[in-house]
């Protein structure tokens, strides 16, 4: 029989604390792994590779549940290819997060007195780079507290000098395939960040607004238009209409009458118009929605901007200077004056736009910027996973990429920030435009009249680059040979759009048609125990340092990794930590038992023949849950996985093998010695498969256990094939027989520590060998010279005499039992009438029918159960 166990390296010892304290030793054990360098990758290294890169946190984040929900799991994976003997990197890194970084810093000046103008560009940028020194980077320290087993002499950043390098490199290839482009556009404008937001930067949420019914035009020729956004009525060029509906067909071509104004526009028919949607007429504002500016393209209408950078009207006449809102409200009074309001619906409830970082109301502005050509890019990205080079797991979620991909727009890059990758783009005195690559000069200097581009790129350019930016591209280095494509992006569902099938576009085109990783695997996100997302106004997010804090490191992970069903969100409570830090401790108080009483990794397993069936079957359950795990991990199935193990080592391990041995050790002996070697087998192949998930308290415990250097370079353990069908059909009997008496006893009333004269007859059972440890797990005692059997439970073959005289109260236990038959019956009483009633079935929702099932299956379980322990009492 192979074994798994790691040999000795030091004497083991069996000096572990009472109690197992998190907080006095997880820190430690972090920064000894460190010092030793376990994380850290060597590219020159003959062994397989296996990369995860970091889904890169912003710097000025903190660690939130869906921080430590993410890392856990691809800690886990990382920690057990790297005992599998491949190289493996965890590569770590931060965001420079344009937006939130700038307005960070912009909060900061305002509390001064300052705005980023009174510094100028230059000296703002520079205070950025300080604030960061000074403030970013938190979640850094809190990645150690968790147990993150990345390689941190490869932390990146992305505006760090090889990131910067990679971003200009691909911006300048890219601009030279024509794949960027500048263009003016409709684009979503934030009026707060005074920047352009890309549509998966939009947050839409039900507001309530306002529908209004305007009347254009004058006399027999006029139209009504509805609206939410009033204000943008003074940049309207046209009316248009379904080409097909004869209503308005004696309109078309003609001019009508803009109130306020003193222009007049053209109804023009265009087949974007719903003719069943309201009046079948829709304004149409070029310069302020997508829908128009496309209809004004297709009809070459003029675009009229009638609102500066700050949502403030600027078309001259009586709204000028007002902001929008104020706006809205002034026009719809002067158009009421007028009599052109045919009809006014408030709140009228309908889905508004947001600014995912200030929550403003967003703006679709017509705005010069630069562009993403993403047809070819997109195409290249849902290939390959179409032709397999990249799974997607799970599979169901390829359906929601593919929708993404496909159908993907052209992606604007530019923000109007002064933080982040400066566009590498100058213009000349007499209109050139030159992009200019890593290592090449500007075309001019500001005196001769050269200008850079003032814009900056979009926080999600540069993120792209980040599984082979981080790696050394665009130099072919060391670390680009050996890492890439990396092997697992494991990141939340909802940024399949924002970051996914970027690096997705990004990879492919840089490196040739190299994947940028092999695999996709999606979670769900961390919701609170009802499933309702967390959030500061609902009032139930949890600052996840407080439960490691409280419970331990180990006991958050295990928690997350027990909730992690791919894709799937995942609901957690501060009592599922608890559990989980019980968890922990049951793993230690079993681990100082087994080494109390001579559990040894030392000397050669014994071979199948000397071993009792108990230490067979425990040895069948390990290999088989080995196999159980291996098959969970490569599936990504965190949650069967932790509760395989949790089984294992809670039922099987410390609640059956360790209470089934304690006889065996009292007994001393040979056996006693066997079963030593067995159990430290156990304890050792289960800590190093619990290890990549609870890392700390499996560390002090294994190293005690073995004498080991460190569990984080032990060898993964393997399924040895071992199996023993007839060793585990025995102890499932002897399971069974043990699970019944004691349901007995309890319905009986009896203690559990409260010994009962029994009786065993094992004859034609395999459960002989095990009398001893059966009256040790049930306290039965022999049987004396008075003995009379007052219950005699058959159970698997075997017959269990007891003698409950003098342990009990018969006459109260029946009167007791008979007063839970009776409300038993009640209960099933009413519940039948309930469903007899035909009237009540016709009109009670299906919930409550099925609810009132449920309560007439329990009752009659009930009525089975106290007939059955009234049954089995003595006589009075």
């Amino acid at each position: 029989m192979t074994e798994n166990s790691q040999q000795p390296q030091a004497a083991p010892t069996s000096d572990l604390p009472t109690q197992y304290a998190p907080a006095e030793v997880e820190g430690k054990l972090y920064e000894r792994w460190v010092e030793r360098g376990y994380f850290a990758a060597d590219a020159k290294s003959d062994k397989p590779a296996y990369t995860i890169v970091i889904p890169p946190p912003n710097v000025t984040g903190s660690l939130h549940l869906g921080h430590a929900f993410q890392h856990t799991l691809m800690d886990a994976l990382t920690r057990r290819r790297r005992m599998q003997g491949y190289e493996a990197l965890w590569l770590p890194g931060m965001d420079h997060a344009g937006i939130a970084t700038q307005n960070k810093v912009e909060q900061q000046l305002a509390e001064e007195g300052k705005s980023r103008q009174d510094l100028g560009r230059e000296e703002f940028v520079e205070r950025v780079w300080q604030w960061k020194e000074e403030y970013g980077g938190k979640i850094l320290g809190q990645m150690r507290r968790l147990g993150d087993g990345v390689d941190w002499d490869r932390e990146r950043f992305t505006m760090d000098e090889g990131l910067s390098k990679a971003v200009q490199t691909i911006f300048k290839k890219l601009y030279d395939d024509e794949l960027i482009y500048r263009a003016e556009r409709i684009i979503n404008w934030c009026p707060r960040c005074l920047t352009a937001i890309s549509d998966i930067e939009v947050e839409y949420q039900e507001d309530d607004g306002e529908l209004v019914s305007i009347r254009y035009g004058e006399g027999d020729e006029t139209l009504v238009v509805a609206t939410t956004r009033a204000e943008t009525m003074l940049g309207d060029t046209a009316v248009a209409v379904h080409p097909d509906d004869e209503r308005y067909r004696h309109l078309v071509g003609k001019r009508i009458k803009l109130p306020l104004t003193d222009r007049t526009i053209p109804v023009v028919a265009d087949t974007h118009v719903d003719p069943e949607f309201g009046t079948g007429a829709v304004k149409v504002t070029p310069a302020h929605d997508p829908n128009d500016f496309a209809i004004g393209q297709r009809h070459g209408l003029e675009s009229i901007t009638v609102m500066d950078e700050r949502a403030v009207i600027t078309v001259h006449g009586p709204f000028q200077g007002l902001d929008r809102f104020e706006a809205r409200s002034a026009i719809v009074a002067a158009l009421r004056s007028q009599g052109r309001i045919v009809a006014e619906k408030r709140p009228y409830v309908h889905s508004v736009g947001h600014c995912s970082r200030c929550r403003t109301t967003v703006e679709p502005r017509l705005s010069m910027q630069w562009w993403v050509k993403v047809a070819p890019l997109a195409q290249a990205a849902g290939d390959a996973v179409r032709d397999g080079r990249v799974a997607i797991h799970p599979a169901d979620m390829s359906k929601r990429y593919f929708d993404w991909v496909d159908n993907m727009h052209d992606w604007c890059i530019s923000r109007q920030l002064w933080w982040g990758h400066r566009i590498p783009v100058w213009y000349g005195p007499e209109g050139e435009v030159v992009c200019v690559g890593p290592d090449e000069e500007p075309p001019g200097t500001e005196a001769e009249g050269w200008k850079q581009d003032t814009d900056v790129l979009d926080t999600w350019f540069s993120s792209g680059l980040w599984p082979f930016s981080t790696l050394g591209w665009p130099e072919r280095t060391p670390d680009l040979e050996k890492f890439y494509s990396t092997d697992v992006l494991l990141t939340g569902h909802d940024i399949i759009f924002f970051w996914v099938a970027r690096m997705m576009m990004f990879g492919l085109y840089a490196m040739d048609g190299e994947v940028p990783f092999r695999t996709i695997a999606l979670t769900g996100l961390v919701r609170d125990e009802r499933g309702k997302k967390m959030s500061k106004s609902f009032g139930n997010v949890v600052d996840p340092l407080d439960w490691m804090d409280k419970y331990g490191s180990d006991a958050v992970r295990f928690t997350l990794a027990r909730g992690a069903n791919p894709g799937t969100d995942v609901p957690i409570g501060e009592d599922w930590v608890q559990a989980s830090r019980n968890f922990a401790n049951k793993i230690w108080n079993a681990t100082r038992f087994a080494l109390m009483n001579g559990a040894t990794v030392e000397g050669p397993l014994p071979e199948p023949e000397e071993l009792s069936a108990t230490d067979r079957w425990i040895l069948s359950r390990l290999n088989k849950t080995v196999a159980e795990v291996d098959a969970f991990y490569e599936d990504f199935q965190f949650a069967k996985l932790s509760d395989a193990l949790y089984h294992f080592a809670w039922d099987e391990v410390f609640d059956w093998y360790v209470e089934l041995s304690k006889t065996t050790f009292m007994a001393g002996g040979e056996p006693a010695r066997i079963s030593g070697r067995v159990l430290g087998e156990v304890l050792d192949v289960t800590l190093r498969l619990l290890h990549p998930v609870v890392p700390f308290v499996t560390e002090t415990l294994w190293t005690t256990l073995t004498g080991g250097e460190s569990v984080v370079v032990a060898d993964w353990p393997k399924d040895s094939g071992f199996r023993d069908a007839a060793a585990e059909r025995e102890i499932e009997t002897l399971q069974q027989v043990i699970t019944e008496v004691r349901r007995f006893r309890a319905d009986q009333g009896l203690q559990p520590g409260q010994r009962v004269p029994a009786r065993l007859t094992l004859d034609g059972t395999a459960l002989a060998p095990h009398e001893a440890a059966i009256r040790q797990l049930l306290r039965l005692q022999p049987e004396g010279e008075a003995f009379a059997a007052t219950a005699t439970l058959p159970v698997a073959g075997a017959t269990v005499a007891l003698d409950l005289s003098g342990t009990i109260d018969v006459a109260a236990e029946r009167k007791r039992l008979a007063k839970d038959l009776a409300v038993a019956e009640k209960e099933k009483a009413q519940a039948e009438a309930k469903l007899g009633n035909e009237a009540f079935l016709a009109k009670a929702p299906d919930p409550v029918v099925e609810k009132i099932r449920t309560r007439l299956a329990k009752a009659d379980e009930d009525i089975a159960r106290i007939r059955t322990q009234l049954e089995r009492l003595p006589e009075a």
